[in-house]
């Protein structure tokens, strides 16, 4: 008698999609074909639970591998937090300060390009620069910061001041965001950070800033900014009073930006860190700890699938998350790993403990620890260096770290994987 039961393809019994349930499993194969997904479409994504996950990490990691390869890159950077003096009571800040209270610090014009240039020795090509909004700082500080770096360091690239700081500096100085961005170009502004962003409803607003700068404030500041060649980064922090629909409309929001603009270089999720924030330790019973897990890995899954073709970098937070953890995010659409930082303040004051640098030599032992190619870039994506057969110059941390702080201690755990060049030797 012979066997008439059905061949069975374990191929396709392995393909996270088989198990999908039928409307994210339409919604994936959409993506999967090119075709661009829907803000609901998102939402749903993100309010998908159990066999649905896999699915959407599979797709999401298919869409990186088409957009960047194998490769992840990082860049050599140094924050500079100016000051952290602030009156404009965000509830989620635990960076901000009085004038007058202890911690409060101010760091005049030759500080600021001292560091600067303490980075530069160290091979950094790019600083952050971010403050408070200080109610005695002139307006034309923000540009007399940039000169004195590029008078300094004309080659080292400028990454400075959120919307907040250009909407604060227009303000001062009487501007419109147009006129003082472009004078913050000529004075020699590369690129812009896309935070202060959180995230982009009016309601959910209220409760964060009391709507201070609001959705529409921030969208004209990024666009003036894209308009007069300024590019910027775009940010989404998630995990405190929001969900799926708010998460959608945001990533929808920065697409419909990106599509008219251009002027967007990556997309960088940032997990609510709740320990030391005023949002969180005030109201325990309404506002979540930050996301869980899941959401985590959906947050750069799902954004990688609805920017796909448009922002095509995404990148993981590991002063929010630990080096471990985006590690692991390397495998949910993330190809990017930002910066070393070499300082962190923001993250550190709001209760983050996950040390203010990771070294390039440190960075590339966990890119190639998870089988892909570490790559040194500039801000704006060219490369500088891929590390494929070579590794940096090992440093010592710039400021000296916990006895307890030895973020790739994780990596013993799991043997090297050879990159998927080295596995096609």
């Amino acid at each position: 008698m012979n066997d008439m039961s059905p061949i069975v393809d374990v191929m396709t019994l392995n393909d996270p999609l088989v198990r999908a349930s039928g409307p994210v499993r339409a919604i994936l194969d959409k993506a999967m074909a090119g075709v661009e997904i829907s803000q609901s479409e998102g939402a749903c994504l993100f309010a998908a639970q159990g066999p649905d996950l896999p699915a959407i990490y599979y797709v999401a990691d298919q869409l990186r591998q088409r957009a960047n390869g194998d490769q992840v890159s990082f860049v050599v950077n140094r924050n500079i937090n100016f000051t952290n003096v602030c009156y404009m009571g965000c509830r989620f800040c635990g960076f901000a300060k009085r004038s007058d209270e202890a911690g409060a610090e101010w760091l005049e014009l030759e500080q600021i390009v001292a560091r600067a240039q303490e980075a530069w020795k160290r091979g950094g090509t790019e600083v952050c620069i971010q403050g408070g909004l200080h109610p005695k700082m002139d307006g034309t500080y923000y540009f007399d910061i940039v000169r004195a770096l590029k008078a300094a360091l004309p080659e080292m690239h400028i990454h400075a001041f959120s919307p907040f700081e250009i909407w604060y500096g227009a303000s001062k100085t009487k501007m419109s965001y147009r006129d003082f961005l472009t004078e913050l170009k000529e004075a020699g502004l590369d690129t812009i950070p896309g935070t202060a962003a959180e995230i982009l409803d009016t309601e959910i607003r209220q409760q964060l800033t009391k709507n201070k700068l609001s959705t529409e404030r921030w969208v004209e500041i990024i666009r003036a900014s894209h308009e007069v060649g300024i590019p910027t980064t775009a940010t989404i922090m998630y995990g405190h009073i929001d969900g799926p629909e708010h998460w959608a409309a945001h990533i929808a929001l920065l697409r419909d930006i990106q599509k008219d603009t251009g002027g967007f270089t990556e997309l960088v999720p940032l997990s609510f860190v709740h320990t030391e924030s005023p949002l969180y330790t005030n109201n325990p019973d309404k506002v979540r700890p930050g996301p869980t897990d899941d959401e985590v890995d959906k947050m750069h899954a799902v954004s990688r699938i609805m920017l796909a073709g448009h922002i095509d970098n995404i990148q993981a937070s590991w002063t929010k998350l630990g080096p471990e953890r985006v590690q692991q995010l390397l495998k949910r659409g993330v190809n990017d790993l930002g910066g070393t930082l070499m300082n962190e303040s923001i993250s550190r004051s709001a209760g983050a403990d996950h040390g203010q640098e990771l070294t390039a030599f440190e960075l590339v032992q966990m890119i190639r620890a998870a089988g892909r190619i570490p790559v040194q870039r500039r801000t704006n994506y060219s490369v500088l260096d891929v590390y494929d057969d070579h590794d940096p110059v090992p440093l010592a941390p710039l400021v000296e770290r916990k006895a307890n702080q030895a973020p790739l201690d994780f990596l013993d755990m799991f043997p090297a994987q050879p990159t998927s060049m080295e596995a096609a030797q």
